[in-house]
């Protein structure tokens, strides 16, 4: 398993980051890793929406599909994405923080079966990966402010 967990802080009010972020579908905005992204029903965003994700993993194209498994606004969403290799489980917080928001993005990665055993090298991926979405992320949400001192490395478990 790899894990990666960073946190940003944003002069924008809690509600509306957690009405972008918990939209799954905008990461394609922010996210360079995932090259299509859509919403997979109609209505509100809530537990039980379902997304589907294209990314560019290890040079290759992967589809998922992600489904909110717990909505509370505007403190916290949590998505759990699916393929037939891979589980990720992404948990997005959201704090008021210095007159704005502070985005704690915390993330998952399990390879399935055989796949496993490739678990140490995943976290180095995953670490880069995490990386690159959380530039686009502060990119997208600016004027931001990395708290560098809770940046964490990804780490294989």
């Amino acid at each position: 398993m790899a894990r990666y967990r960073a946190t940003v802080d944003t002069s924008r009010e809690r509600e509306d980051v957690f009405a972008y972020l918990s939209d799954f579908s905008t990461t394609q905005e922010w996210d360079p890793g995932v090259v299509q992204a859509e919403r997979l029903d109609d209505g509100p965003v809530g537990e039980g929406t379902e997304f589907h994700l294209v990314t560019e993993f290890l040079g290759r194209t992967t589809a998922l599909t992600y489904r909110i498994v717990k909505y509370d606004p505007p403190h916290a969403v949590s998505f759990r994405g699916e393929n037939a290799t891979v589980i990720s489980t992404d948990r997005i917080s959201f704090e008021i923080a210095g007159g704005g928001t502070r985005v704690t993005y915390d993330a998952d990665l399990v390879l399935k079966g055989p796949l496993r055993i490739a678990d140490p090298l995943l976290g180095v991926v995953f670490r880069r990966l995490g990386d690159r979405a959380l530039d686009g992320l502060e990119h997208r949400l600016a004027p931001i402010t990395v708290n560098t001192d809770v940046r964490q490395d990804a780490v294989a478990a």
